[in-house]
Formats: structure tokens, C-alpha cells, sequence
């Protein structure tokens, strides 16, 4: 371990941020990485426990303890190579990771936890500012080809990691970008998308070819249709490839069955984020849908829904509200009761800080306007008793609301690419496929496997890297007989 007393002398440090009143005047990242200093204390916290529940807590099990080691040590070249040897993207994760590992920390049972994030963070910043990130090409091929649909986090993952194993990789997208939800569902301030890029750079520079604007299968709704200039088969992939991944994001969104529904100003939450992410990156967009001088309610407390409070106030909106239908959580778990598990307590985003209304246990009855737009929201207060939401009597409100993004989350993948492939799908909707035993990650179909949010549903970026990394050793083995690649 790095200090032995070091959890007792050193508090944990929070990573340093522009002020809200500037931050919301640009699009860039405002979260800085820690200094050398810093990040050494931050490494000497680490007690190096007997038992690491950090690494369970992470879902591509980092061997946290090590690295942070290794930063108090100085060496960070060493911590950057353990840092990747569990987890291609650590950029992803540093920035926007909701720190799962943090909540498992054994200092956190009594202490603030280790600051793993901003070490994280720290390490792989310090990586590319030095060039010790460089392409790593198979040094033998092995003549085998692979498809991987969708270029998110998992399809990423999965390409990098049967690219290194020697296989002909082509990831074939959807967007006229490499990236997927990350590309176009995170804003920027959170991640700016020089870090996707990057990392293209470097897989193309280990053989991996990326196919954008691509759409895999057919009868495709016609607002997916127009992000795309070509259509190939499940069947022509299965003919062309040794192997097919299927990784492709939950894009399909929760709906609000509710009268009004139908007024123009109502909207999901990515028909609105993806436009500024386009605009950020130089697109010409017609008709982008803005906030601009609009009064805003949010419908969803997620992470969605905090981006969308953080657009709306890039946008200068008039006024930005955020509904939730659960109460609201406490604001400190009950430590003994729920570690190492990841707490249920209230948690305030950047894009909170720089101001929303929030508000728990509502339920929105109907929307209200005239000449077919919306211009209020009509909702009530609920509670929940036996197991079941009721209505609070007498509760009933009304607010002003110019736009209504809809942020309640993702039910499944897109499903025609699920049926357009033909494999079996879980009561969710998603593809169904093992994760251990023989014939893990595959589906139904053969040849094809499946991945990330396209096998477990709407989840982390962490999670869809851990899937793609083993979905990657399932189809080495699949197509080798055995696998030297990492689960």
C-alpha cells in the first residue's frame, strides 16, 4: 500500500470545477484532473485492504488498490498499464462513471471514500498528455473476420479486444459519427468527444475498420432511416463474416401516455440532446430544437434528465424544472445497512448546481395548450402505500411549460434490429444470451453474439465495456477454440 497511515492523515480531495455562472456559458468540459501532488495524496489514502471490495464493486473489476499504489509511487506509466489492462476507456469512465467502485470502498464505512474516480481520471489524462497511449496491433492475424454492429462503449470494447486478438474487425454505425450513445447522448460539457476520436485514431491504427452511416437491417422507422445512407443485411453480414457482435444501445424511450401528449413542445430527451451534440462538432442543423427563453419541465430524475437541465441552461431557458415519480431519496444512506452496495440517497449533478427546480413524488396527469402546442403541465402529488401509487387527494398543480422533455428512461433496444437478426429476446425486449458457460454472449442465431445494453438493457458505460470485453473472449473462443484475451 502506498501510506499506512495515509487514510488517517489525508482528507479526500474533490476534483476542481469552473463556477456554474461561467461553465453555462460554454459547451467544454469544466472538471479538471487532479495536480501530481494531489493525486498522490489522493493515491496514499488507499489502505489496501485484505479484501479489495472496490474491485467487485467495479463492474470491469479495475485492480484499483494497485494503481492507486502505484500514483502514490509515482509511477504512473506502470498505473496507466494496470489501469488498462481491466478497461479499454478509462477517459469514459473517469468523466462520466457514476463511481460504483467508490460506494464499495472499505474507507467509506466509517470515512469519505478513496477519490478512485478522479485518480482514474487523473492516470489516463496523464497517459495521453505524455503519448504513453499508442496503438497495439496483433503481431499475428489470424485470417478470421468479425462484425460489430453499433461503435457505443461495448461495440468499441469488442472491437479493440478482437482487433489485438488478430482478427479483421469492421464496425459498422448507424450516426454519421463513430460513438453511439456516447457520441450522442452525452453532453459535452460531460465529456467532450475528442476522447471518442482519439480512441478511433488508434483503433484504426490496429486494423479496425469503421463503416458510419451504415444501417443494419430493414423497415427501420423513418426518423432512424435518416441518420443513415446505406442499408446491409443480417443476412449479407452473416455471409461476408466469421462472426457477428451485435452492440447496439437502449434507444428505445419510455413514453408518458398521457392527454396532450400529442402537442408539439413535447419531446423525448434525445431528440433534443443529439442536435447540440451535432451542432457542437460543426453540423448545420434546421429547425434545432432549443430551450432558449422557454420554461422547461424535465419528466425524470436520471442522469437524462440532469443533461437535459444542463442543455436547457446552456440554452438560456427561462426557467428549468425537474420531476421525479419515486420520493425523494435520503440525503445520506444508511451506511451499515446497504455497503458495499450502491446506496439509494440524494444526489445532486453539476447540471443541478447551476439551477433547476427539483421535485419528487410527482405524477403528471396532462398536458394542456392551445393551437396545438403545449403551455402547461398538469400534475399531482403521489405517495406509495402497500407496494402501490396513489394519488395524494387535493394535491393537483399546475405549471407553466413551454418545452417537455421526457426523460424517463429506456425500455429495451431499438427492436427491429433485434428481429431483423431473428434472435430470441428476454421478456425486456433484449437479446437473450448467457454470460457464463458455454456459448456466453451468444444468441440464438449462430454466429451471432450480442452485448451491452442490446443484451442487458439500458445500463452503464462501465457495464457495456465489461460486456464487450467478454463478449470479445467468447468470440475468440467461438472462432479459435480458446481465448489468451481477458474477461
Amino acid at each position: 500500500m502506498g501510506k499506512v497511515t495515509g487514510f488517517m492523515e489525508f482528507e479526500r480531495l474533490k476534483e476542481a470545477s469552473e463556477a456554474p455562472q461561467s461553465r453555462t456559458k460554454h459547451y467544454k468540459e469544466f472538471v479538471l484532473h487532479l495536480g501530481d501532488k494531489e493525486a498522490k495524496i489522493q493515491g496514499a489514502r488507499c489502505m489496501d485492504c485484505g479484501i479489495p471490495f472496490c474491485n467487485n464493486g467495479c463492474p470491469v473489476n479495475n485492480i484499483i488498490p494497485d494503481w492507486n499504489d502505484l500514483v502514490y509511487q509515482g509511477d504512473y506509466q506502470q498505473a496507466l498499464d494496470t489501469l488498462h489492462s481491466t478497461n479499454n476507456f478509462p477517459e469514459f469512465t473517469g468523466r462520466i462513471c457514476p463511481a460504483p467502485c467508490e460506494s464499495a470502498c472499505t474507507l467509506g464505512i466509517n470515512s469519505d471514500a478513496v477519490g478512485i474516480k478522479s485518480i482514474e481520471h487523473f492516470i489516463i489524462d496523464k497517459g495521453w498528455e505524455n503519448g504513453w497511449v499508442v496503438p497495439q496491433p496483433a503481431q499475428v492475424k489470424t485470417g478470421k473476420k468479425v462484425a460489430v454492429v453499433g461503435s457505443g462503449p461495448a461495440g468499441m470494447a469488442a472491437a479493440q479486444q478482437l482487433a489485438r486478438a488478430g482478427h479483421d474487425v469492421t464496425v459498422f454505425e448507424k450516426n454519421d459519427r463513430v460513438g453511439g450513445l456516447l457520441r450522442y447522448g452525452i453532453p459535452d460539457f460531460k465529456m467532450e468527444k475528442t476522447h471518442i476520436d482519439l480512441r478511433v485514431q488508434q483503433m484504426e491504427a490496429e486494423g479496425v475498420v469503421f463503416r458510419t452511416s451504415v444501417l443494419v437491417g430493414k423497415d427501420f422507422p423513418a426518423n432512424v432511416t435518416n441518420w443513415s445512407k446505406e442499408t446491409i443485411s443480417p443476412e449479407q453480414l452473416k455471409q461476408d463474416f466469421d462472426a457477428v457482435v451485435i452492440a447496439g444501445g437502449a434507444e428505445q424511450p419510455r413514453d408518458l401516455p398521457v392527454p396532450g401528449r400529442e402537442l408539439k413542445g413535447v419531446h423525448f430527451a434525445m431528440d433534443f440532446l443529439p442536435l447540440q451534440n451535432k451542432v457542437n462538432a460543426g453540423d448545420k442543423i434546421k429547425g434545432q430544437l432549443l430551450a432558449t427563453d422557454k420554461h422547461v419541465v424535465v419528466i425524470g430524475g436520471g442522469d437524462t434528465g440532469s443533461d437535459c437541465v444542463g442543455t436547457s441552461n446552456r440554452h438560456g431557458a427561462a426557467s428549468v424544472a425537474q420531476f421525479e415519480l419515486m420520493p425523494q431519496p435520503p440525503e445520506t444512506e444508511n451506511k451499515p445497512l446497504v455497503w458495499p452496495y450502491w446506496p439509494t440517497k440524494l444526489r445532486t449533478s453539476s447540471s443541478h448546481e447551476e439551477g433547476c427546480e427539483r421535485d419528487w413524488a410527482v405524477a403528471t396527469k396532462r398536458l394542456e395548450g392551445k393551437n396545438g402546442k403545449v403551455e402547461k403541465l398538469v400534475a399531482a402529488r403521489v405517495e406509495w402505500k402497500d407496494g402501490k401509487m396513489q394519488e395524494v387527494p387535493n394535491s393537483e398543480f399546475e405549471m407553466k411549460a413551454d418545452l417537455v422533455l421526457l426523460a424517463m428512461g429506456f425500455v429495451s433496444p431499438v427492436q427491429q434490429v433485434l428481429d431483423a437478426f431473428g434472435v430470441d429476446k428476454d421478456a425486456r425486449g433484449n437479446a437473450k444470451a448467457t454470460t457464463d458457460g458455454d456459448g456466453c454472449y451468444k444468441t440464438s442465431v449462430d454466429k451471432v453474439f450480442a452485448a451491452g445494453d442490446m443484451r442487458r438493457g439500458q445500463s452503464l458505460v462501465v457495464w457495456a465495456i465489461r460486456e464487450g470485453r467478454q463478449c470479445a473472449r467468447a468470440v475468440d473462443e467461438f472462432l479459435m477454440g480458446s481465448s489468451l484475451l481477458p474477461r
